[in-house]
């Protein structure tokens, strides 16, 4: 594989319409992306979508892995096709953890009738009070071993029924003060809090086998990183917690590089860069294709410079195809 089709094999990638627009055929040929994030904003019935990720593939003529962010609750992208399931905190106050299977076995079935291959849920997140409400019912609470006990069950659900699910946000946004998505957030907590409570279910979640994990834009000053680094940027967090002492050997997806959050660390660009720098292997842009362009031409300048080490690119190849192999079939053509 060339260099820039390594590099597109970091990229999960957004679009704002419904329609498969010349604009962004042209951003997925030249960025060589394999993967795509959709929203409600790109879906208006189960027969568009479906007809929509088709003329996508045919396009370009590979298959994409296609994610999307389906928890239930507030968190649910498609309007139609699918099962509207409770919140997290709403199934855990239930108590069923047989149910939550059944829910990641149906959400399995229907998200891969509509072409979708990841589940960005479930959040692993205990969460805390007081703590900003982003993550609030999308926890399943604030017993670290509650959240465990559910989240293992969903990805079961899950992952045996053919869609990859991941854990979030790494290493614990539910003590968060303020929502990420507009601000950049401290948490203060101390190492031991933190390996507590914060860590055990992301633990559960990799012994588990979890096919990726999700990291968060938010400073842990605390746990040895410089005040104002966020874990998105942190190769202590990422490279040295997850991927070496917790031993997570899936793929480390970025949340969405645009997000408010890392407005004060410069372009998209320096924002492709010091993610990977960290160790992610995925880097998720969920709706500026210009913002694809600049982490591509970016990344490729590190990577020729020898400012990143290909062989870590290899690596991150060599993850996605292996999740390819066991969730998305029929990889010879588009379907």
């Amino acid at each position: 594989m060339t260099l820039e089709g390594l590099i597109g094999t970091k990229l999960v990638v957004g679009f704002p319409d419904t329609e498969a627009t010349d604009e962004f055929i042209a951003c997925l040929r030249k960025t060589q992306a394999q993967s795509l994030i959709v929203f409600e904003r790109n879906f208006a019935s189960p027969e568009q979508f479906t007809g929509l990720v088709r003329r996508l593939e045919e396009a370009v003529g590979r298959r994409l892995l296609v994610m999307v962010d389906h928890e239930g609750g507030r968190i649910i992208r498609f309007r139609q096709g699918v099962t509207r399931f409770p919140s997290a905190c709403e199934q855990s106050r239930r108590g069923d953890r047989s149910a939550v299977e059944r829910q990641g076995r149906v959400e399995a079935q229907e998200l891969s009738r509509l072409g979708v291959r990841v589940n960005l849920a479930p959040c692993v997140d205990v969460v805390v009070a007081g703590s900003d409400p982003v993550i609030g019912d999308r926890s399943y609470g604030a017993d670290p071993e509650q959240v465990a006990s559910f989240a293992v069950a969903r990805i079961k659900g899950l992952q045996a029924n053919g869609v990859a699910a991941c854990a979030k946000h790494f290493p614990g946004l539910g003590p968060v003060p303020r929502d990420p998505h507009t601000h950049l957030p401290t948490i203060p907590l101390a190492w031991q809090a933190m390996e507590a409570a914060h860590l055990r279910p992301f633990r559960a979640a990799i012994e588990a086998g979890v096919a990726m994990v999700m990291s968060s834009h938010v400073c842990y000053p605390v746990l040895g990183d410089p005040p104002g680094l966020p874990a998105t940027f942190s190769p202590r967090l990422i490279r040295q917690l997850l991927r070496q002492r917790l031993g997570f050997s899936g793929l480390i997806l970025t949340d969405d590089l645009q997000m408010g959050a890392l407005r004060s660390f410069g372009g998209r660009g320096e924002a492709a860069v010091r993610a990977t720098e960290a160790g992610h292997d995925l880097l998720l842009i969920c709706s500026d294709l210009a913002a694809c362009l600049e982490a591509v031409d970016a990344l490729s300048n590190y990577y020729k410079g020898n400012m990143l080490r290909q062989y870590e690119l290899e690596e991150t190849a060599n993850r996605l195809s292996s999740l390819k192999k066991k969730f998305l079939p029929d990889l010879e053509a588009p379907h």
